[in-house]
Protein backbone atom coordinates (compact mmCIF):
# COMPACT_ATOMS: atom_id res chain seq x y z
CA UNK A 1 0.00 0.00 0.00
CA UNK A 2 2.79 2.40 0.86
CA UNK A 3 4.38 1.86 -2.55
CA UNK A 4 1.07 2.62 -4.25
CA UNK A 5 0.63 5.76 -2.19
CA UNK A 6 4.15 6.89 -3.07
CA UNK A 7 3.48 6.27 -6.75
CA UNK A 8 0.23 8.26 -6.62
CA UNK A 9 2.00 11.15 -4.89
CA UNK A 10 4.75 11.16 -7.54
CA UNK A 11 2.17 11.26 -10.32
CA UNK A 12 0.31 14.09 -8.60
CA UNK A 13 3.51 16.09 -8.17
CA UNK A 14 4.43 15.59 -11.84
CA UNK A 15 0.96 16.72 -12.97
CA UNK A 16 1.16 19.75 -10.66
CA UNK A 17 4.57 20.73 -12.01
CA UNK A 18 3.35 20.31 -15.59
CA UNK A 19 0.34 22.48 -14.83
CA UNK A 20 2.54 25.18 -13.36
CA UNK A 21 4.73 25.16 -16.47
CA UNK A 22 1.67 25.35 -18.74
CA UNK A 23 0.39 28.34 -16.76
CA UNK A 24 3.70 30.13 -17.14
CA UNK A 25 4.11 29.44 -20.89
CA UNK A 26 1.42 31.78 -22.25
CA UNK A 27 3.08 34.87 -20.76
CA UNK A 28 6.51 34.14 -22.24
CA UNK A 29 4.93 32.73 -25.42
CA UNK A 30 2.71 35.76 -25.88
CA UNK A 31 5.73 38.03 -25.57
CA UNK A 32 7.63 36.07 -28.19
CA UNK A 33 4.56 35.99 -30.42
CA UNK A 34 4.15 39.76 -30.16
CA UNK A 35 7.81 40.23 -31.08
CA UNK A 36 7.48 37.91 -34.07
CA UNK A 37 4.33 39.73 -35.15
CA UNK A 38 6.12 43.09 -35.04
CA UNK A 39 9.04 41.71 -37.05
CA UNK A 40 6.60 40.26 -39.57
CA UNK A 41 4.86 43.62 -39.97
CA UNK A 42 8.19 45.37 -40.53
CA UNK A 43 9.31 42.79 -43.12
CA UNK A 44 5.95 42.95 -44.93
CA UNK A 45 6.20 46.74 -44.91
CA UNK A 46 9.63 46.50 -46.56
CA UNK A 47 8.23 44.11 -49.17
CA UNK A 48 5.33 46.47 -49.91
CA UNK A 49 7.77 49.37 -50.18
CA UNK A 50 9.92 47.44 -52.67
CA UNK A 51 6.85 46.60 -54.75
CA UNK A 52 5.71 50.23 -54.66
CA UNK A 53 9.14 51.50 -55.74
CA UNK A 54 9.35 49.01 -58.61
CA UNK A 55 5.81 49.77 -59.71
CA UNK A 56 6.48 53.52 -59.60
CA UNK A 57 9.69 53.11 -61.61
CA UNK A 58 7.81 51.04 -64.20
CA UNK A 59 5.06 53.64 -64.46
CA UNK A 60 7.61 56.45 -64.86
CA UNK A 61 9.50 54.62 -67.61
CA UNK A 62 6.33 53.64 -69.48
CA UNK A 63 4.90 57.13 -69.09
CA UNK A 64 8.14 58.69 -70.36
CA UNK A 65 8.25 56.46 -73.43
CA UNK A 66 4.54 56.97 -74.06
CA UNK A 67 4.81 60.76 -73.78
CA UNK A 68 7.68 61.06 -76.25
CA UNK A 69 6.77 58.13 -78.48
CA UNK A 70 3.07 58.66 -79.01
CA UNK A 71 3.51 61.67 -81.38
CA UNK A 72 5.42 59.39 -83.78
CA UNK A 73 2.57 56.87 -84.01
CA UNK A 74 0.77 56.79 -87.34
CA UNK A 75 -0.35 54.28 -89.92
CA UNK A 76 2.58 55.27 -92.10
CA UNK A 77 5.00 54.69 -89.21
CA UNK A 78 3.73 51.14 -88.69
CA UNK A 79 3.32 50.03 -92.31
CA UNK A 80 6.14 51.57 -94.38
CA UNK A 81 9.89 51.14 -94.78
CA UNK A 82 12.40 53.69 -93.46
CA UNK A 83 13.34 56.46 -95.90
CA UNK A 84 15.81 59.32 -96.19
CA UNK A 85 18.53 57.96 -93.89
CA UNK A 86 15.77 56.57 -91.65
CA UNK A 87 14.59 60.08 -90.70
CA UNK A 88 11.25 59.44 -92.44
CA UNK A 89 8.98 56.52 -93.22
CA UNK A 90 8.14 53.64 -90.93
CA UNK A 91 9.47 50.60 -89.13
CA UNK A 92 7.53 47.72 -90.69
CA UNK A 93 10.69 45.66 -91.54
CA UNK A 94 11.82 46.02 -87.92
CA UNK A 95 8.47 44.77 -86.58
CA UNK A 96 8.48 41.79 -88.91
CA UNK A 97 12.10 40.98 -88.09
CA UNK A 98 11.50 41.12 -84.33
CA UNK A 99 8.49 38.80 -84.57
CA UNK A 100 10.38 36.32 -86.76
CA UNK A 101 13.43 36.28 -84.47
CA UNK A 102 11.35 35.98 -81.29
CA UNK A 103 9.18 33.08 -82.42
CA UNK A 104 12.12 31.45 -84.15
CA UNK A 105 14.09 31.52 -80.89
CA UNK A 106 11.07 30.02 -79.14
CA UNK A 107 10.89 27.18 -81.66
CA UNK A 108 14.59 26.45 -81.09
CA UNK A 109 14.72 26.78 -77.30
CA UNK A 110 11.43 25.17 -76.29
CA UNK A 111 11.97 21.58 -77.58
CA UNK A 112 15.59 21.43 -76.40
CA UNK A 113 14.75 23.00 -73.05
CA UNK A 114 11.82 20.67 -72.35
CA UNK A 115 13.84 17.61 -73.41
CA UNK A 116 16.69 18.62 -71.08
CA UNK A 117 14.29 19.21 -68.19
CA UNK A 118 12.67 15.80 -68.74
CA UNK A 119 16.05 14.11 -68.63
CA UNK A 120 17.18 15.93 -65.49
CA UNK A 121 13.91 15.42 -63.63
CA UNK A 122 12.74 12.03 -64.84
CA UNK A 123 15.65 9.97 -66.18
CA UNK A 124 18.95 11.13 -64.66
CA UNK A 125 20.11 8.75 -61.93
CA UNK A 126 23.52 10.22 -61.07
CA UNK A 127 23.18 13.05 -58.51
CA UNK A 128 26.69 14.24 -59.29
CA UNK A 129 25.97 14.52 -63.02
CA UNK A 130 22.70 16.36 -62.32
CA UNK A 131 24.50 18.84 -60.06
CA UNK A 132 27.15 19.49 -62.72
CA UNK A 133 24.55 20.01 -65.45
CA UNK A 134 22.45 22.33 -63.31
CA UNK A 135 25.54 24.30 -62.35
CA UNK A 136 26.35 24.76 -66.04
CA UNK A 137 22.77 25.81 -66.79
CA UNK A 138 22.77 28.35 -63.97
CA UNK A 139 26.09 29.75 -65.19
CA UNK A 140 24.70 30.09 -68.71
CA UNK A 141 21.75 32.06 -67.35
CA UNK A 142 24.18 34.65 -65.99
CA UNK A 143 26.34 35.03 -69.10
CA UNK A 144 26.00 38.48 -70.75
CA UNK A 145 24.16 38.52 -74.04
CA UNK A 146 27.13 40.00 -75.90
CA UNK A 147 29.05 36.79 -75.15
CA UNK A 148 26.25 34.80 -76.80
CA UNK A 149 26.48 37.19 -79.73
CA UNK A 150 30.20 36.51 -80.15
CA UNK A 151 29.52 32.79 -79.75
CA UNK A 152 26.89 32.93 -82.51
CA UNK A 153 29.24 34.95 -84.71
CA UNK A 154 32.05 32.42 -84.39
CA UNK A 155 29.95 29.24 -84.60
CA UNK A 156 26.83 29.89 -86.67
CA UNK A 157 27.97 32.76 -88.88
CA UNK A 158 31.60 31.74 -89.52
CA UNK A 159 32.16 28.04 -88.82
CA UNK A 160 28.76 26.75 -90.00
CA UNK A 161 28.61 29.24 -92.88
CA UNK A 162 25.16 30.64 -92.15
CA UNK A 163 26.33 34.22 -92.59
CA UNK A 164 24.47 37.15 -91.07
CA UNK A 165 21.00 35.69 -91.36
CA UNK A 166 17.74 34.98 -89.58
CA UNK A 167 18.81 31.38 -88.99
CA UNK A 168 22.04 32.41 -87.25
CA UNK A 169 20.16 34.93 -85.10
CA UNK A 170 17.45 32.43 -84.19
CA UNK A 171 20.01 29.83 -83.13
CA UNK A 172 21.89 32.40 -81.05
CA UNK A 173 18.74 33.66 -79.34
CA UNK A 174 17.63 30.07 -78.76
CA UNK A 175 20.91 29.30 -76.98
CA UNK A 176 20.50 32.51 -74.98
CA UNK A 177 16.98 31.59 -73.83
CA UNK A 178 17.69 27.91 -73.21
CA UNK A 179 18.47 28.24 -69.45
CA UNK A 180 15.15 30.05 -68.90
CA UNK A 181 13.19 27.29 -70.60
CA UNK A 182 15.04 24.53 -68.74
CA UNK A 183 14.48 26.17 -65.35
CA UNK A 184 10.77 26.82 -65.92
CA UNK A 185 10.21 23.33 -67.35
CA UNK A 186 11.96 21.65 -64.43
CA UNK A 187 9.81 23.55 -61.94
CA UNK A 188 6.69 22.55 -63.86
CA UNK A 189 7.70 18.89 -63.84
CA UNK A 190 8.43 18.99 -60.10
CA UNK A 191 4.98 20.43 -59.45
CA UNK A 192 3.29 17.33 -60.91
CA UNK A 193 2.34 15.05 -57.96
CA UNK A 194 4.27 11.81 -57.70
CA UNK A 195 0.98 9.95 -57.35
CA UNK A 196 0.26 10.68 -61.04
CA UNK A 197 3.35 8.75 -62.04
CA UNK A 198 2.69 5.91 -59.58
CA UNK A 199 -0.91 5.51 -60.75
CA UNK A 200 0.12 5.41 -64.41
CA UNK A 201 2.91 2.91 -63.80
CA UNK A 202 0.55 0.83 -61.65
CA UNK A 203 -1.86 0.56 -64.58
CA UNK A 204 0.88 -0.95 -66.73
CA UNK A 205 2.12 2.09 -68.65
CA UNK A 206 5.80 2.36 -69.49
CA UNK A 207 7.93 5.22 -68.15
CA UNK A 208 7.84 7.08 -71.46
CA UNK A 209 4.06 6.61 -71.78
CA UNK A 210 3.69 7.98 -68.26
CA UNK A 211 5.78 11.03 -69.09
CA UNK A 212 4.17 11.64 -72.47
CA UNK A 213 0.53 11.03 -71.58
CA UNK A 214 0.38 11.99 -67.88
CA UNK A 215 3.28 14.15 -66.70
CA UNK A 216 3.75 16.43 -69.72
CA UNK A 217 0.05 17.40 -70.09
CA UNK A 218 -0.08 18.24 -66.38
CA UNK A 219 3.15 20.26 -66.54
CA UNK A 220 2.52 21.98 -69.88
CA UNK A 221 0.80 25.11 -68.50
CA UNK A 222 3.80 25.73 -66.27
CA UNK A 223 6.18 25.13 -69.15
CA UNK A 224 4.49 27.93 -71.05
CA UNK A 225 6.00 30.26 -68.46
CA UNK A 226 9.36 29.45 -70.02
CA UNK A 227 7.90 30.24 -73.43
CA UNK A 228 6.71 33.64 -72.20
CA UNK A 229 10.14 34.44 -70.77
CA UNK A 230 11.76 33.32 -74.02
CA UNK A 231 9.61 35.67 -76.09
CA UNK A 232 10.34 38.60 -73.80
CA UNK A 233 14.07 37.94 -73.72
CA UNK A 234 14.43 37.34 -77.45
CA UNK A 235 12.37 40.36 -78.50
CA UNK A 236 14.45 42.79 -76.44
CA UNK A 237 17.96 41.53 -77.22
CA UNK A 238 20.37 43.73 -79.14
CA UNK A 239 23.90 42.41 -78.56
CA UNK A 240 22.99 38.83 -79.48
CA UNK A 241 21.63 39.78 -82.91
CA UNK A 242 23.87 42.67 -83.93
CA UNK A 243 26.62 40.13 -84.78
CA UNK A 244 24.42 37.41 -86.25
CA UNK A 245 21.17 38.62 -87.82
CA UNK A 246 20.41 42.34 -87.67
CA UNK A 247 21.58 44.94 -90.19
CA UNK A 248 21.53 48.74 -90.26
CA UNK A 249 19.09 48.92 -93.16
CA UNK A 250 17.63 46.59 -95.78
CA UNK A 251 15.04 47.70 -98.33
CA UNK A 252 13.40 44.29 -98.75
CA UNK A 253 11.51 41.96 -96.47
CA UNK A 254 13.30 38.69 -95.70
CA UNK A 255 12.45 35.94 -98.18
CA UNK A 256 14.24 33.02 -96.52
CA UNK A 257 15.99 32.01 -93.31
CA UNK A 258 19.35 32.95 -94.85
CA UNK A 259 18.45 36.62 -95.36
CA UNK A 260 19.49 39.35 -92.97
CA UNK A 261 16.80 41.32 -91.19
CA UNK A 262 16.07 44.55 -89.33
CA UNK A 263 14.93 44.39 -85.70
CA UNK A 264 13.38 46.88 -83.30
CA UNK A 265 16.03 46.84 -80.53
CA UNK A 266 18.91 47.12 -83.00
CA UNK A 267 17.05 49.85 -84.88
CA UNK A 268 16.75 51.85 -81.65
CA UNK A 269 20.45 51.34 -80.94
CA UNK A 270 21.47 52.49 -84.42
CA UNK A 271 19.26 55.57 -84.41
CA UNK A 272 20.41 56.62 -80.94
CA UNK A 273 24.16 56.05 -81.39
CA UNK A 274 25.25 55.72 -85.01
CA UNK A 275 22.59 57.44 -87.08
CA UNK A 276 23.43 60.35 -89.37
CA UNK A 277 20.64 62.51 -87.94
CA UNK A 278 20.36 61.51 -84.28
CA UNK A 279 18.37 64.54 -83.12
CA UNK A 280 16.01 64.42 -86.10
CA UNK A 281 15.22 60.80 -85.38
CA UNK A 282 14.62 61.28 -81.65
CA UNK A 283 10.84 60.92 -82.03
CA UNK A 284 11.37 57.78 -84.13
CA UNK A 285 13.58 56.33 -81.38
CA UNK A 286 10.87 56.80 -78.77
CA UNK A 287 8.17 55.63 -81.17
CA UNK A 288 10.14 52.47 -81.93
CA UNK A 289 10.63 51.87 -78.20
CA UNK A 290 6.89 52.22 -77.65
CA UNK A 291 6.17 49.75 -80.45
CA UNK A 292 8.69 47.29 -78.99
CA UNK A 293 7.11 47.48 -75.52
CA UNK A 294 3.63 47.07 -76.99
CA UNK A 295 4.73 44.16 -79.18
CA UNK A 296 6.37 42.30 -76.28
CA UNK A 297 3.31 42.94 -74.12
CA UNK A 298 1.01 41.65 -76.85
CA UNK A 299 3.02 38.48 -77.44
CA UNK A 300 3.15 37.83 -73.70
CA UNK A 301 -0.60 38.36 -73.35
CA UNK A 302 -1.27 35.83 -76.10
CA UNK A 303 0.98 33.28 -74.38
CA UNK A 304 -0.62 33.98 -70.99
CA UNK A 305 -4.10 33.54 -72.49
CA UNK A 306 -3.12 30.18 -74.00
CA UNK A 307 -1.65 29.10 -70.66
CA UNK A 308 -4.81 30.09 -68.80
CA UNK A 309 -6.98 28.17 -71.27
CA UNK A 310 -4.83 25.08 -70.84
CA UNK A 311 -4.95 25.36 -67.04
CA UNK A 312 -8.76 25.55 -67.13
CA UNK A 313 -8.89 22.56 -69.45
CA UNK A 314 -6.62 20.56 -67.11
CA UNK A 315 -8.76 21.56 -64.10
CA UNK A 316 -11.83 19.99 -65.72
Amino acid sequence: MSNSADTIEQVDSMLTAEGNRSEQMPHGGSGNYAMRERIQKVVFLLFKGAVAINGLALLIICGFVLYYGLPAMSWEFLTENPRNSMTEGGILPCIVGTIVLSYGALMVALPWGIATAIYLNEYATSPKLVRILRLGINNLAGVPSVVFGLFGLSLFVTVMGMGVSILAGVCTLGALALPLVIGASEEALRSVPQTYREASLGLGATKWQTIYRVVLPAALPGMLTGAILTLSRAAGETAAIMFTAAVFFTPDMPASLFDDVMALPYHIYVLATAGTEIEKTRHIQYGTSLVLITLVLGMNMVAIYIRARMQKKMAR
